[in-house]
């Protein structure tokens, strides 16, 4: 079996999983998480988590044949790939390694387009995808609903409880709240201890999940098009009363794998290549352009018909008029010159 390292690039850092090409679902021969230190470029976790799972292969006797990145934008995508330098790295479209590993789980629905619903530390990404085509129909990215902005308001309400914690220990406050419904936070310097619920938890982050809401639905209208479900990625989906929340919200079918954080690093096993390095990008809509009625290309409407039926006229009482004229300086001052061929292009949607 071929051995494949799969990582996904974000703005807290990178994860990765080192496992069998035809075994992304399974538990991983390894795995890694390196976040990303405060001012640090993005491509540095990246190259560290590669090398580390590159160590543990060789650990285990066995060489890594395909590594592939997963990245959300062209810019991080040009950083990684510089600092490889002659790496044999395929680099992704984060949202068509999701699809891909949906897919191939059989999670992914039997419908036309899902939402993708990317919440992660910095920020949410909410992306239209169409699943005939793996293609973007429309994305968007906000900053307000996020990993960062929900440790920060844990950190504030154990606060007022007394407890003064750094943000590494209200991340793990937030985090341990996915599976248990109570966490007692301690101060290690007073003592003082504060009690953090689910309830709190989700009192902090309502307002949030009510602006990312309106955010898929704003999406959805840009598109024109009803998705057949939403699914969730990202470590913050873990929490049940998200799920449950957007669920509500948004009255959209939920999908969700048990480990949504390493949805696109699994992804990236299934597209990398053996050699050469690859961009393996989504094809996107073009800003502006409609999608074709799925019945059929539409008809034109009655005002153009008029307009061409008049144009036609008025071209062919032209034509008439030259061929009837005795005056030759009414004709071409080169007969027989041969007409220039007209040049047909063609429009493609990116």
């Amino acid at each position: 079996m071929v051995l494949i390292l799969g990582v996904s690039a974000g703005a807290g850092g990178a994860r990765a999983v080192l496992t069998h090409s035809d075994q992304p679902h399974l538990s991983p021969l390894d795995r890694a998480q390196v976040p990303r230190r405060a001012g640090g470029p993005v491509e540095e976790p990246v190259l560290t988590a590669i090398h580390r799972m590159r160590a543990a292969a060789l650990a285990r006797d066995e060489c890594v044949t395909g590594t592939a990145v997963t990245c959300r934008s062209e810019l991080h995508a040009e950083a990684i790939r510089a600092a490889a330098g002659q790496s044999d790295i395929d680099i992704v479209d984060e949202p068509l390694a999701q699809l891909r590993y949906l897919r191939f789980t059989g999670l992914l629905p039997d419908t036309d387009s899902v939402i993708l619903y990317d919440l992660g530390c910095s920020g949410l990404t909410v992306t239209h995808a169409d699943c005939r085509t793996d293609a973007i129909l429309a994305s968007r990215r906000s900053t307000v609903p996020s990993g960062d902005g929900y440790d920060t308001l844990v950190r504030r309400r154990l606060a007022r409880g007394g407890v003064d914690a750094d943000a590494r220990t209200s991340r793990a406050h937030r985090e341990a709240l996915s599976q248990a419904r109570v966490v007692t936070a301690t101060d290690t310097d007073t003592g003082g201890r504060a009690v953090v619920t689910r309830s709190d938890l989700a009192d902090l982050c309502a307002a949030g999940l009510r602006h990312s809401a309106s955010f898929v639905r704003q999406v959805t209208e840009e598109t024109g098009r009803r998705p057949g479900a939403l699914v969730l990625l990202g470590g913050c989906s873990r929490s049940p009363n998200l799920r449950a929340g957007l669920a509500e919200l948004i009255g959209l079918p939920i999908v969700y794998d048990p480990e949504p954080e390493y949805v696109s690093a699994r992804g990236a096993v299934l597209l990398a290549t053996r050699r050469p390095a690859a961009r393996l990008r989504m094809p996107r809509l073009r800003t502006g352009a409609a999608l074709a009625p799925r019945d059929g290309p539409q008809r034109p409407g009655r005002r153009k018909l008029l307009a061409a039926v008049a144009v036609t006229a008025t071209l062919g009482g032209t034509v008439a008029g030259l061929l009837g004229t005795q005056d030759p300086s009414a004709w071409p001052r080169e007969p027989g010159t041969a007409p220039t061929p007209a040049q047909h292009t063609e429009d493609s949607a990116n």
